[in-house]
């Protein structure tokens, strides 16, 4: 019998965004790799869910993937979920997924949740092309990051923590313009879920007066057609 590793999308806040077919894989499988096997298993038990689950994180992922390889080839079917959404998307799941598929493994990923569909189209801004670069680097690459997205046309996603939103906003409007248009999103599916739209500048001065809580999609428009060169650019 041969082995499969699947991906299955848990939902972002409400619960009631599992799928039927989410629900079954995980029931069917074998095992489960979770990203966090505390956060995990609230959901596993609400939906009747009982397997064997195992810490599958980006502290352990490269040691124990040879393990689960092993496990996979044997014919064992393996579902992976992350804390939130689908795993791989700004969470582990790409380095296992690369080694499944170098072993000549199946490797099947189920649709599900995910915070950045939601957020782009409830911005109002194009969603007909777009980038998403998950989290922003910290320090190390953050401003030559910057300096490339602002030659970037498409619309510009991202993801950022409550305690980083203020200082984000701010070098975007420092490189993109004050008065580009944006959207951002935090709780998405949840009790206190919000989309705040307008002007970089009009944004970041409504976080500067509200509870800074949950996780924030970033939503940017792209460069408009026409514009004239940014100062920052050519600067190296």
């Amino acid at each position: 019998m041969d082995g499969k590793l699947f991906l299955v999308p848990t939902p972002i806040g409400n619960l009631e965004d599992m799928t039927f077919r989410a629900i079954r894989i995980l029931k069917e499988c074998d095992l489960i790799l979770a990203e966090d096997t505390r956060t995990s298993a609230p959901m596993l038990k609400h939906f009747g869910i009982d397997k064997k689950v195992f810490a599958h994180h980006q502290h352990n992922e490269h040691k124990a993937t040879s393990e689960i390889i092993r496990f996979l080839n044997e014919g064992q079917k393996i579902a992976l979920i992350s804390d939130a959404g689908t795993p791989a998307i700004s969470d582990p799941g790409f380095f296992l997924v690369r080694e499944a598929i170098k072993n000549e493994i199946a490797v099947e990923c189920l649709p599900g949740a995910t915070a950045f569909v939601p957020a782009l189209v409830n911005s109002g801004l194009p969603a007909d092309a777009f980038v998403f670069e998950g989290f922003l680097p910290v320090k190390k690459g953050r401003q030559t990051k910057f300096k490339k997205l602002t030659e970037e046309d498409r619309t510009i996603i991202l993801y950022e923590s409550p305690h980083r939103l203020l200082k984000t906003l701010e070098e975007f409007a420092q490189y993109l313009g004050a008065d580009r248009q944006a959207s951002v999103s935090r709780e998405l599916t949840k009790m206190f879920e919000e989309t705040v739209r307008g002007t970089l500048a009009e944004i970041k001065s409504h976080f500067e007066n509200n509870i800074l809580k949950g996780e924030f999609v970033i939503c940017i428009a792209g460069k408009p057609a026409g514009k004239t060169k940014n100062k920052y650019e050519d600067a190296e």
